[in-house]
């Protein structure tokens, strides 16, 4: 039997806003994101989903503001992919910063490693070891690089040039553990209720 659950990206911080990396740095949502989230409804079946959120406070409020207002349990597994000493900078300005050196390094996909942080691939294996124990169906609040590398463990993505699907961070993704354990992708960039 498959085990479906829904992921959706916390809501807007003031670091989202200014294209900063968070990472595992804890920042809150911001008055905009506290807002944004305050108008998602979570459609049926998912409403009635047992919910569970990442550790960081932008993703538990994001949780907690989610209509129907419901119980919300914190998993470690959907932390931030943790981007070491590069948190709080820019993509941008590390690329101007550090030149090659931070190209190399983005052309490793699944390896790319930050210095003190996590590779896509290890976050990927806490991924799937939190997936494939699932009993029931539940929707979870996790964050940008974590959504990203569950779908490379869904889909065979390296990491490496565009993803084969263009996810929308202000909707919900469905995907399902099946009967073999694998986690697959089901339906992806489902608006939240009006």
């Amino acid at each position: 039997m498959s085990v479906p659950f829904a992921i959706l990206r916390h809501a807007a911080t003031v670091w989202n806003e200014e294209r900063r990396l968070q990472g595992t740095t804890d920042t809150p949502l911001s008055p905009a994101g506290e807002a944004q989230a305050r108008r998602w409804r979570l459609p049926s079946p998912v409403d009635q989903w047992r919910r569970l959120s990442s550790p960081l406070q932008r993703a538990r409020r994001t949780a907690e503001l989610l209509r129907p207002a419901a119980a919300v349990a914190v998993c470690s597994s959907l932390r931030e992919m943790s981007f070491g000493a590069w948190e709080g900078h820019t993509v941008a300005g590390l690329r101007d910063r550090l030149g090659a050196v931070f190209v190399a390094e983005e052309r490793k996909g699944l390896d790319f490693q930050p210095p003190g942080g996590e590779s896509p691939r290890s976050a990927m294996a806490r991924l799937d070891a939190w997936a494939t124990s699932l009993e029931a169906p539940v929707v979870a609040v996790s964050h940008k690089a974590t959504i990203r590398a569950l779908l490379a463990l869904a889909t065979g993505w390296d990491m490496t040039g565009r993803p084969p699907y263009k996810l929308d961070w202000h909707c919900l993704h469905f995907f399902e553990v099946g009967p073999d354990r694998s986690v697959r992708v089901g339906q992806l960039n489902v608006p939240f209720e009006p």
